[in-house]
């Protein structure tokens, strides 16, 4: 096992380095997509915010504004990823099931 494999206790395939540029792609481009999969997927219909906070082969986290708190929420990938080019498919299917459930329209791929 190497510093890949865990992080924070977690099973991961991404390096450290990897997980900070999907987190600042995310936040930097997304963080009304990150927003609407919190409140939709993650249990927080009253989050007021949401920035991607980490990323690992189980699930997508995010740190949330919830009645001005802080709140971590992570929220499920279909299956257990193995490869950086898994988050960006699964990223959109979240959104895509996040709008769906808000009964919001989704735009067209990312």
């Amino acid at each position: 096992m190497n510093a890949a494999d865990t992080i924070a206790g977690m099973s991961t395939p991404f390096t450290p380095d990897v997980v900070e540029a999907i987190k600042r792609h995310m936040n930097d481009d997304h963080t009304d997509d990150a927003l609407l999969i919190c409140r939709a997927l993650g249990g927080r219909p009253e989050a007021t915010s949401a920035v991607t906070s980490g990323v690992d082969a189980e699930a997508i986290e995010f740190l949330a504004v919830v009645d001005g708190e802080d709140v971590t929420v992570r929220v499920p990938w279909s299956t257990t990823l193995t490869e950086r080019a898994q988050v960006r498919k699964e990223v959109v299917r979240l959104y895509q099931e996040a709008c769906a459930a808000l009964g919001l329209p989704a735009r067209g791929e990312h």
